[in-house]
């Protein structure tokens, strides 16, 4: 363990000794009941903390026993602020003979992608653009519009309502961009500001829930493609992802599904019904469970201005119809481009790799073209958004070039291909995984 005595006095007093601490101790803690982590080579225990964490606490326990330096940087737009709430949990500091890293990471490669990260600040590139969020949001709400203009004038004839169906969705999928970028602080400076408007975005403009979508997403940002601590590749026995979980499934001869056909039938699952009803029973239920009751009454504010809207055109089992078949489309819409950089790449278990070469292992960039920038909502630089979760999307093309530079010297594959490519490579991967543990299953 450590060298030193005591922990010293009082808030506000110099402590009489540091204690120090090695890797082998600090590793030890990484449990449900005890949580160690490392910030900049100080030692804190978040075990009590982690339950109070805005961002939940699965995120800041899966970083439990490790070098979290990286991983609180890309996080927090204000670290002066959070360090008010670290300083009280501070514990101790990394013996002077321990290396800043754990696991014989490399010291140079974790180095220059922290001076990478001061270029990018050095060059303003987490400063927004307000007039690029403001004239995104307008072409959300102009699409609102048009779509009351349109039934108002034309009517609820089925190519009317055809077209507006395909407006909301659009509107909808646009709205759910826009979110993200509150939610990962990327807009304002100041973080209650961007929690504020993901607020009302998510929830008044979506019927979501801001706290489940940040305890979820942050979860993702934190360990991509990692099981049991990314919740978007815990597919509840549905799917079988990457090389080594279908051979594990196959060789306990677990069936829950067909998984050699899941290629096929991942049309049928996960594209149409992700959102209208997967998501939709999650989000419901966790507000209530979890009592987060002002994102419920941004929900209900969201239901409220909808059906006051559209009753009167379509009654109330028509609007409850056109809310699902408008879910349904953004579903399609929201599946393919949010697995298309993730599960073609690799998928498994923690490899406790640096913050750089764990994001790109398991993210990869779709080409860039207006089109593609808008379509996803910039998630075609996912490589860039996973490195950098609060730098303000529209800067995104600017700090590419130093990151695939980065990655050239330490041989860290960057991918980027097709947007056509990027759909095809899901149902590829899938079939992939598919064949693994049809032949484990088989034959092991």
């Amino acid at each position: 363990m450590g060298k030193g005595g005591e922990k010293g006095g009082e808030a506000g007093e110099a402590e009489a000794q540091i204690r120090f601490y090695t890797w082998e101790e600090i590793q030890k803690h990484n449990l449900r009941t005890d949580k160690w982590l490392v910030i900049e080579r100080k030692v804190y225990n978040v075990t009590k903390w982690a339950n109070r964490h805005p961002g939940g606490h699965r995120v800041i326990s899966h970083c439990a026993g490790e070098d979290a330096t990286d991983a609180f940087q890309a996080f927090h737009i204000n670290p002066t602020l959070v360090q008010k709430f670290l300083k009280p949990l501070l514990i101790g500091e990394l013996a002077p003979g321990e290396p800043s890293q754990d696991r014989d990471k490399n010291s140079q490669l974790v180095e220059d992608f922290r001076t990478l990260r001061k270029t990018a600040e050095d060059m303003n590139l987490f400063r927004a653009n307000p007039l690029f969020f403001s004239l995104y949001f307008g072409h959300i709400i102009a699409m609102e519009v048009l779509a009351w203009l349109m039934v108002s004038y034309f009517g609820t004839g089925w190519i009317t309502t055809l077209i507006l169906a395909c407006i909301l969705t659009t509107s909808q999928t646009q709205a759910g961009w826009l979110q993200h970028d509150f939610g990962h602080l990327s807009v304002f400076k100041k973080s209650s500001w961007n929690h504020i408007v993901h607020k009302f975005i998510i929830g008044h403009l979506k019927g979501a829930s801001a706290n489940w979508w940040n305890h979820r997403h942050f979860q993702h940002h934190a360990k991509p493609n990692i099981f049991e601590k990314d919740p978007d590749v815990n597919m509840l026995h549905i799917f079988v992802l990457g090389d080594t979980q279908p051979v594990e499934y196959g060789k306990k001869k677990l069936k829950y599904l067909p998984y050699n056909h899941q290629h096929e039938y991942f049309f049928l699952i996960f594209p149409p019904l992700l959102i209208p009803v997967y998501f939709q029973i999650q989000i419901i239920s966790t507000m209530i469970r979890r009592r987060f009751w002002a994102d419920l009454a941004w929900a209900i504010s969201y239901y409220m201005r909808y059906f006051i809207t559209y009753i009167p055109f379509y009654g109330v089992l028509g609007s409850l119809s056109l809310l699902t078949f408008v879910r349904f489309l953004e579903s399609h819409w929201f599946v393919w481009v949010t697995q298309m950089n993730h599960i073609p790449m690799e998928i498994d278990c923690e490899k406790h790799r640096d913050w750089l070469s764990s994001q790109v292992a398991a993210t990869c960039n779709i080409e860039q073209s207006f089109f593609n920038d808008w379509f996803t909502g910039h998630l075609n630089f996912q490589i860039e958004h996973h490195l950098f979760p609060t730098m303000p999307r529209h800067n995104f093309w600017k700090v590419k070039p130093l990151v695939k530079s980065l990655c050239a010297k330490y041989g860290v594959q960057y991918e980027e291909k097709p947007l056509g490519k990027a759909f095809v490579d899901i149902i590829g991967s899938l079939k992939k995984s598919g064949d693994l543990w049809l032949d484990a299953y088989l034959h092991k």
